[in-house]
């Protein structure tokens, strides 16, 4: 069964930044700048906080926009990231209508692969993991 994270309620998230630390331990770096996700306010010291996540689209336009085969179609929604393929040209990250594309300091992109890691590490289940048929 494939699985796709979804922000579940981000009024509940105080900005820990638990998910993306998380994220980034997760792919062997230990900033969060080179997490998948992205968490920031809103506005000011009392905005509520927005959580940018891959929303893992069924026919995704980062995927369309990668001429040499670095991105393929995930099961569920989304893609996976063939480092191997991958030009560094930044298309990918371009054409993610959502921006949660960023590129990493040797400038390859950072992509979700919706595995759930950051979820684990959310103590308000702010981020869930979502089944889809």
């Amino acid at each position: 069964m494939a699985t796709v994270l979804k922000v579940e309620d981000r009024r509940r998230c105080i900005g820990c930044l638990s998910c993306r630390q998380a994220c980034a331990r997760l792919r062997g770096d230990f900033s969060a700048a080179d997490s998948a996700i992205d968490v920031k306010t809103q506005g000011g010291l009392s905005g509520e906080f927005i959580i940018n996540i891959c929303r893992g689209c069924i026919d995704a336009a980062c995927m369309e926009a990668c001429k040499f085969g670095a991105l393929t179609k995930r099961e569920g929604g989304g893609v996976v990231f063939h480092k191997g393929k991958c030009t560094k040209c930044g298309a990918c990250s371009r054409a993610c209508s959502v921006s949660a594309i960023r590129m990493d300091s040797e400038g390859y992109p950072i992509i979700c692969s919706h595995c759930g890691y950051c979820a684990k590490y959310c103590p308000h289940r702010c981020i869930t993991l979502k089944e889809v048929f």
